[in-house]
């Protein structure tokens, strides 16, 4: 029996070292499809992803990279969640912005309960910054990996910005 080649659009996973511990980057192909601060359930094979989305990782981690090129694509989710996950890089590094404004952006100003349950599906945070969303009062918020992790990213961020300025 002749053994099945594998093609480019098949998906499979490959980690990445951040501060926060190993990432789980799934992809099809060249497109990245999650980001994962936990290894995933259900895992694809180990794969190799391209170099271009572990550049801009660690240039984002060590450098503040503020915009990612990788090509992205989001295998589930439903038009009113990847508007919200779109729109969320219209917030700018090392800023925030509140579920009320994204509400607003998505031309939805009363479902910022909805904007809320969006952000708790992003499969592709740090790439679609979900972590720069609070709440009206300042409040951190919630996240879908814990808000430890948000404030980290948050402060990573902030202090990123501030040593630029300097």
């Amino acid at each position: 029996m002749k053994k099945k080649r594998s093609s480019s659009t098949d998906s499979f996973h490959d980690t990445f070292e951040s501060p926060f511990g190993t990432l789980y980057l799934l992809l099809s192909g060249k497109t990245l499809k999650g980001i994962t601060f936990q290894k995933p359930d259900e895992i694809p094979r180990k794969g190799d992803a391209p170099a271009l989305i572990k550049k801009e990782l660690k240039e984002y981690f060590e450098h503040g990279r503020e915009e990612f090129t990788q090509k992205i694509d989001f295998p589930k989710g439903t038009e009113f969640e990847k508007k919200v996950w779109l729109a969320l890089k219209e917030v700018p590094y090392g800023e925030t912005r509140t579920y009320k404004w994204l509400a607003e952006k998505v031309s939805r100003p009363s479902a910022c309960r909805a904007v809320g349950r969006a952000l708790s599906r992003n499969p592709i945070p740090i790439i679609l910054p979900c972590h720069r969303i609070i709440e009206s009062d300042g409040s951190i918020g919630g996240y879908s990996s814990g808000v430890d992790i948000k404030r980290k990213l948050l402060d990573i961020e902030y202090y990123t910005k501030l040593s630029k300025k300097g």
